[in-house]
C-alpha cells in the first residue's frame, strides 16, 4: 500500500467533527479508493481547552502555524466560517503544495478565482463540493456528468433554514418570528440569522455554480436578492388555498450578454419539481439542452451530508482539472418573458411596462407575463411563477 494520504482539519465544529467521524468510520473503502490510508495528523480548533480527540497522535492546536508546518501533509481541510483567516490559511496551504479542500461558501464565492489560479500554479487542486447543498453532488454532477450538455438554466432551493421556515409557516400556520425561533431552537439557524433569511447563504452558493456553469460570476451589483422576512402568514395560507406554494429560490440562466442571478420568493405549482422540497431539504433543478430536465434533492447541510461533500473531494484530489466549454453563446434573450402572479387589490393599475395579462386567478390576483419585476409599489406584489402556464388551469376552479 502506498504511504498515507496526510490531512489536517481547520476548524471541529459540526462539519469538522463529521469529517473526522466519518474518515475514521469508513477507512477501509477509502483505502480501497485511493489505495492508502487517509490519516488525520492535525486538527485547528478556537479553544483547545473545549475540545478532546480519541486519537492523542493527532495535533490539537489553537495556531495555524503548527499545521503548515508538518513535515508530511497532503491535503488541508477548511471547515472554519468567514472570509478570513480561512483564505490566507488555504493561500499558505497551496503555497506549500497542499491540496485544499473548503466547504466555505463566503470565502469561496469571493476568492475561488484566486485560490484555482494559485493552485494550477502549483499543481495542487482545490475541492468546493461542500460549498454548495451540502450532500447534494451538484458540482460533480456539472463537473462531470453533463460535459456534453449545454446548461441553459438552473432553479435551486439552496437554504435548508430558509425553506425550513416557510414549511412550518404554511403547514403549521406559524408567524415569521415564532418558525424562525423554532429553526434557532432545533439548531438549522444561527443567533443571527441574516447570512439565511436575507438571501445572502443561497447567493453565494449561485455566485459558486455560477462559476461552474458559465466560466464567471454574476455582477454582483445587478444580482436580484430579496429575503422572506417580508411573507406573512396570511399571504402563504392565500396561496395555498390557489394551489401554490412559496419557496425561497436562487436562479442562474446565461444570456445573450450576461449571467443573470436572483434569489427571492418565488411562487410554485405543484408541476414543478421544487413544489414537494420541503423542511431543510435542498434541491436543485436544471434545464440543459440535450438531457432536458434534471432534479437533485437531498439534505442540504449537516455534520455527516456536509463531510461526504469533503470526503467525495479526497477521492477525486487527484482528478484532471475540469476545463469547461464556454464558447457558446446563449441563446436566452436578455428580456426572456416570465410569467408572474400580480397581487394586490390595484395590481393592474401597477404593472410593468410591456406585461400582458393572462388571466384572473381570483379576487385581486392575476397570472401575468412579462420581464420585469417590482415589488415596492405599496400593496401590489409581483412574484415569479415557477411552472408551466397549464398548470395553473387548477388554480382557476379555486375561489
Amino acid at each position: 500500500m502506498k504511504e498515507a494520504l496526510h490531512v489536517a482539519l481547520l476548524g471541529y465544529g459540526t462539519v469538522g467533527k463529521g469529517v473526522y467521524e466519518t474518515i475514521k468510520q469508513h477507512q477501509g473503502r477509502l483505502q480501497k479508493l485511493l489505495g492508502k490510508e487517509v490519516k488525520v495528523v492535525a486538527v485547528l480548533v478556537k479553544n483547545i481547552s473545549k475540545h478532546k480527540l480519541s486519537d492523542r497522535s493527532v495535533i490539537l492546536t489553537d495556531q495555524y502555524k503548527d499545521i503548515i508546518n508538518i513535515q508530511k501533509l497532503d491535503v488541508v481541510i477548511d471547515a472554519i466560517v468567514g472570509i478570513e483567516p480561512a483564505y490566507s490559511f488555504l493561500q499558505q496551504a497551496i503555497n506549500r503544495g497542499c491540496h485544499v479542500i473548503t466547504a466555505n461558501k463566503e470565502m469561496f464565492a469571493h476568492h475561488s478565482k484566486d485560490l484555482h489560479a494559485l493552485a494550477k500554479e502549483k499543481g495542487v487542486t482545490v475541492g468546493f463540493e461542500a460549498t454548495v447543498a451540502g450532500g447534494i453532488p451538484i458540482i460533480q454532477t456539472l463537473k462531470r456528468l453533463l460535459n456534453a450538455n449545454k446548461v441553459q438554466k438552473i432553479e435551486g432551493i439552496l437554504n435548508g433554514t430558509s425553506n425550513f421556515i416557510l414549511t412550518k409557516m404554511r403547514e403549521e400556520k406559524l408567524l415569521f418570528t415564532d418558525a424562525l425561533s423554532l429553526a434557532q431552537d432545533l439548531g438549522y439557524a444561527e443567533a443571527d440569522p441574516t447570512n439565511d433569511i436575507d438571501g445572502h447563504d443561497a447567493f453565494f452558493k449561485a455566485v459558486i455554480l455560477s462559476e461552474v456553469l458559465f466560466g464567471e460570476q454574476p455582477d454582483w451589483g445587478k444580482a436580484v436578492r430579496v429575503g422572506i422576512s417580508t411573507i406573512k402568514s396570511e399571504d402563504i395560507a392565500y396561496f395555498q388555498s390557489l394551489g401554490l406554494r412559496f419557496k425561497h429560490v436562487a436562479s442562474l440562466q446565461r444570456t445573450n450578454k450576461t449571467v443573470v442571478c436572483t434569489v427571492r420568493p418565488v411562487l410554485v405549482s405543484e408541476a414543478h419539481p421544487l413544489y414537494q422540497v420541503e423542511d431543510v431539504q435542498n434541491a436543485i433543478n436544471i434545464e440543459a439542452d440535450i438531457v432536458g430536465n434534471i432534479s437533485l434533492q437531498g439534505p442540504g447541510a449537516g455534520m455527516f451530508p456536509t463531510a461526504s461533500a469533503i470526503i467525495e473531494d479526497i477521492i477525486h484530489i487527484d482528478d484532471k482539472e475540469y476545463v469547461p466549454c464556454f464558447e457558446e453563446e446563449s441563446s436566452i434573450s436578455e428580456s426572456a418573458e416570465q410569467l408572474w402572479i400580480a397581487y394586490g387589490e390595484n395590481a393592474l393599475l401597477g404593472l410593468p411596462e410591456n406585461a400582458e395579462v393572462i388571466k384572473k386567478i381570483a379576487d385581486y390576483t392575476w397570472l401575468v407575463k412579462g420581464d420585469s419585476n417590482d415589488n415596492a409599489k405599496f400593496d401590489i406584489r409581483y412574484y415569479q411563477l415557477l411552472g408551466n402556464a397549464d398548470s395553473v388551469k387548477a388554480v382557476e376552479k379555486v375561489h
